[in-house]
């Protein structure tokens, strides 16, 4: 604040005052007149203004995040990266992602959704539908890759009963003790799963949390204390992103809903990414349909915004549709402003990834899609649409394009690398 101050002082001088005699005047020609002579002085005193301007606002932080859908990682798949191994090697994962390697690196924070239980131990590695565990080889090999968080709440927690999961929750207990990652979505107990998970990023703190729609029938036993997050748990959920906002500047939600094989999206999952929005989350991270499905701002009663992929489809696979091999990887900045202190979801982007794989399954690979070509898309071997002509499906760029089109809006497509 700046400060002004004037001074004024005057000093009158009365002739014959309390008998003081006026000065005599000086004389003109012959003339002489006696005059009273009056003085005024003033003096006048202009303080100088001192302005200390007030410092400039902190700067924004902007942490720039890639979020990928369902790994899952089947017997194909597996079966790839043990044709890859070299050396004494039992699994060589990384040539199926090597395309894709510079978009996870490239980001502050990558997160993706572990499909598949990697337990460890004597767990036998399968890779079919209703059964899934992975050897340990893929999660050393996505740590690699440059992928930071894992959400592990989904259908197939439980495809080795509780006694798997618990071996999974201590090999990824085991990984964060040994990587600067997050793993969440499956815990000991109860005060486990409140613990929320955090990160500190560029000076911003961003918590995460998962939750899965179903076990796919299965259920974790009463005399269990292990805890998954549930989609219908709506009370956990807002109890959970409200506790979150706490104590990090931003929210980012996983979870794992919908129905497989559309690209519909069921009106219940749009209310609850509503609520998650309107609760506090920042990003809502869909997954589980293992397809491609649309995205969108999501506007609260203040006025403020959140952002919703409502599914992010598979990153890689060995399914067999050609709505299952065309997945995204999600792209946006979380931006905190330096007066204020709120986030806003900004850059949002989406980039087409292409799971590609020769006749037998063999180079099974991802490909952004700025590295897919169309005579790439010709020699792909889907089953439905090679082998058993009478199921023929289409498959090419146009067919590629067209699951974009009618899935990715414009104004989120990243198209070029």
């Amino acid at each position: 604040m700046n400060h002004f101050r004037k001074l004024t002082a005057g000093l009158l001088s009365l002739a014959m005052l309390f008998g003081i005699t006026a000065c005599s005047m000086p004389k003109t020609g012959d003339n002489s007149a006696e005059q009273s002579a009056e003085t005024t002085t003033t003096t006048t005193t202009e303080a100088t203004t001192a302005t200390t301007a007030p410092p400039p606002p902190p700067p924004d932080i902007r942490v720039n995040m890639l979020a990928v859908g369902d790994n899952l990682v089947q017997t194909k798949v597996y079966e790839a990266a043990q044709a890859a191994a070299t050396g004494g090697e039992k699994y060589n994962f990384a040539p199926l992602y090597e395309n894709v390697k510079s978009y996870v690196q490239a980001a502050d924070v990558a997160v993706i959704n572990q499909e598949t239980l990697i337990c460890g131990g004597d767990y036998e590695i399968t890779g079919s539908k209703l059964n899934f565990n992975s050897p340990v080889e893929l999660g050393d090999a996505m740590v690699e890759l440059g992928f930071d968080v894992f959400t592990l709440a989904n259908n197939h927690m439980l495809d080795k009963r509780i006694d798997g999961l618990e071996s999974s929750i201590n090999y990824w207990d085991g990984m964060m003790d040994k990587y600067p990652i997050l793993a969440l979505g499956a815990y000991r107990d109860e005060a486990d799963q409140n613990r929320i998970r955090t990160q500190e990023v560029n000076g911003m703190t961003i918590a995460y949390l998962a939750y899965t729609e179903h076990l796919n029938g299965y259920s974790i036993p009463a005399n269990s204390s292990v805890k998954v997050g549930m989609t219908a748990d709506v009370a956990l959920i807002q109890r959970q992103i409200a506790e979150a906002k706490e104590i990090a500047d931003a929210v980012v939600v996983a979870a794992h809903w919908g129905n497989e094989d559309t690209h519909v999206i069921r009106q219940d999952v749009k209310d609850l990414a509503q609520n998650m929005i309107e609760w506090g989350a920042d990003v809502v991270l869909g997954s589980h349909p293992h397809t491609a499905q649309s995205m969108e701002y999501i506007t609260r009663r203040d006025g403020s915004q959140g952002f919703v992929y409502y599914s992010l489809g598979n990153f890689i696979s060995a399914q067999t549709d050609n709505f299952n091999v065309v997945g995204e990887m999600g792209t946006f900045d979380l931006v905190k402003n330096g007066e204020t202190g709120k986030v806003t979801v900004e850059n949002v982007g989406c980039v087409p990834v292409i799971t590609h794989y020769d006749a037998g399954y063999a180079n099974l690979r991802l490909y952004p899609y700025d590295k897919y070509t169309a005579q790439l898309a010709s020699a792909h071997a889907l089953p439905y649409t090679h082998a058993y002509p009478e199921k023929a499906k289409d498959f090419g760029m146009n067919v590629i394009d067209r699951i974009i089109e009618s899935n990715i809006p414009e104004e989120f497509r990243r198209l070029a690398g």
